[in-house]
């Protein structure tokens, strides 16, 4: 029909509703290099640890304000008070375990940022030399939960002093911020189509 705009053809979790349908679009699977951005988005997916990625997802902004807009330096020095407001904030998943580890890994960070590599996404993106791995999925099913990649990523980050990092964790993560492309083939988003 002339003046139809056709929809463009998505992976199948991101056709929930709109917000996701943006995080599809627009963030998952876009190679990530800011070091802030990186760092938002590790404690992010730890916080989602045990819940669905869109219980986090609609949270983002309220994540962003309570974390005082993810400065490391800050959020590192959190004490008692802190944990006491963050607790109490319902713009953010109240758990105690990952409100402390948000707290243990700015600290994580900072000393990445301050003796390792030079940069968290230096630190992160030498585990696929620097350039996205793209996979050819045709089908969802076929998307792993974890590779042998997170695995040392994840074992890397626990060396470094990260908490809410086991493997399954880091693949989401690596999808996140497109270390790994697995939009399915066929996807408008996919690299390389």
């Amino acid at each position: 029909m002339a003046g139809t705009k056709q929809e463009r053809q998505r992976c199948p979790w991101s056709l929930k509703d709109g917000i996701y349908m943006r995080y599809h679009d627009e963030v998952w699977g876009h190679p990530e290099h800011d070091d802030r951005k990186l760092f938002a988005k590790l404690v992010l997916d730890g916080a989602q640890a045990g819940l669905s990625w869109y219980t986090i997802l609609i949270r983002t902004e309220g994540y962003a304000r309570a974390f005082d807009g993810w400065d490391a330096e800050r959020i590192a020095r959190y004490g008692p008070k802190d944990i006491a407001r963050l607790m109490a904030d319902t713009g953010i998943i109240r758990n105690r375990q990952k409100v402390e580890s948000a707290i243990k890994n700015a600290q994580a960070y900072l000393r990445i940022m301050e003796g390792g590599p030079g940069s968290f996404d230096d630190f992160l993106w030498k585990h696929v030399d620097h350039v996205p791995i793209v996979n050819r999925w045709k089908d969802i099913k076929q998307v792993p939960a974890s590779t042998s990649v997170s695995d040392a990523m994840s074992k890397d980050l626990k060396k470094a002093g990260f908490s809410f990092v086991g493997t399954t964790i880091v693949y989401a993560y690596m999808q996140a911020v497109g270390m790994v492309d697995d939009h399915l083939v066929g996807c408008w988003r996919r690299t390389g189509r």
